[in-house]
């Protein structure tokens, strides 16, 4: 009983954001697998993924050491347009970008800016139908992702 509570708060504290404006969500496996989780949701969603960075390798190629990182870029021209049409300035933060990381204990996560925070300085509309199906989308692929 108490173990089954100390796991459900884990889980409950894992998701709280880091800060407002950055997410992070708990992940089990490495840092690859749950990048991988992340694309197939990505993709059963109907979104595209356009990127994948694998910053871990990049740094690796000039010979320094960095954590297992990887930042995948995806999106939907049908919600990035509408963002792009009311503000241009939207093109400096979309499409979506989810940071898959392990911290200095092995820990994988997976952090995102939150849509708020993405669109706090541009010219969009508060009650803009898209911010909520981003935010929306945003939670359930990295919920996805964790594999928890």
């Amino acid at each position: 009983m108490v173990r089954s509570i100390v796991a459900t708060l884990a889980f409950v504290l894992s998701a709280l954001p880091a800060s407002a404006d950055v997410m992070e969500v708990a992940a089990a496996g490495t840092v690859s697998e749950t990048a991988d989780r992340l694309e197939a949701a990505i993709g059963d969603a109907g979104a595209t993924v356009f990127a994948r960075v694998n910053h871990g390798a990049g740094a690796a190629s000039v010979d320094m050491d960095l954590t297992d990182a990887e930042l995948v870029v995806f999106g939907n021209p049908r919600l990035g347009t509408p963002a792009l049409k009311q503000d241009i300035h939207a093109g400096l933060v979309l499409p979506l970008r989810v940071l898959v990381y392990a911290d200095d204990d092995g820990q994988t996560w997976l952090a995102y800016e939150s849509v708020d925070a993405m669109f706090e300085d541009l010219e969009i509309a508060q009650d803009a139908g898209f911010r909520d199906v981003m935010a929306g989308a945003l939670d359930r692929f990295t919920a996805a992702a964790s594999g928890n």
